[in-house]
């Protein structure tokens, strides 16, 4: 038996995201004041996939709940899609996204946080918020796949969705660009034209890898539960 049951522990995640999320708002940064303001970092766009993601997490536990001794097919069909909306974000945003903001943020930083995060920001940015916009947002989603079954799409489906919002995010930077002149990270302003459509051709390879080991992880998660229930 888990020694805190999963629904408390995906309810303190949610409660941590908006605590997260409200702080990074408060903070009266210039950035924030600018085209597109904190929507034109991945980072914050996926804090509030996370935030979002959780969210229908709770709601589906509260959903199982009052549904759990119903005999309502409405009802019934309702919880289906809860649950498959779910799996869906796990598989191809919460996963992915949390990753490659947790990975490539620590890589670039400490091979040179300028190229990713000027130290000006430490003036703005506490210590504990910066973990919490780039540490512990992949430890909360490994804990959630190991706790909760989740149902891949195809993954000729869930790579084209992955694609399609990596795409998506490399077409809202350049516009930013477009309109204000200045790329989003520092590390963009450095780098080429050739070089530059590189780094976005690996940022969607590297996010579609993403999706592919978080499908293997899954699979070998509850594929061995399974093999120990029936040991």
């Amino acid at each position: 038996m888990a020694l805190i049951p999963s629904q408390i522990l995906r309810v303190a995640i949610l409660l941590s995201y908006f605590s997260i999320l409200c702080n990074y708002k408060a903070i009266d940064m210039p950035a924030h004041q600018t085209y597109g303001g904190s929507w034109k970092f991945l980072t914050f766009i996926d804090l509030v996939i996370q935030a979002v993601f959780f969210g229908v997490c709770v709601l589906t536990d509260l959903s199982s709940l009052l549904t759990k001794g119903s005999a309502s097919m409405e009802q019934e069909r309702q919880l289906r899609k809860l649950i498959s909306l779910r799996d869906w974000m796990m598989a191809v945003l919460a996963f992915p996204v949390g990753a490659f903001v947790v990975t490539m943020f620590w890589t670039l930083y400490v091979y040179d946080r300028d190229l990713v995060y000027p130290r000006l920001l430490d003036n703005f940015i506490p210590q504990w918020l910066n973990h919490g916009m780039h540490t512990t947002v992949l430890p909360f989603i490994i804990i959630e796949m190991r706790t909760t079954h989740h149902r891949y799409p195809s993954r000729t489906c869930g790579l084209f969705a992955v694609c399609m919002f990596a795409v998506g995010y490399v077409v809202w930077m350049c516009w930013v660009h477009s309109m204000t002149g200045v790329w989003v990270y520092p590390l963009l302003e450095h780098i080429g034209p050739m070089a530059r459509i590189l780094f976005f051709v690996c940022l969607t390879a590297l996010i579609s890898v993403y999706y592919v080991f978080g499908e293997i992880l899954n699979n070998y998660i509850w594929d061995s539960s399974k093999s120990k229930l029936k040991g």
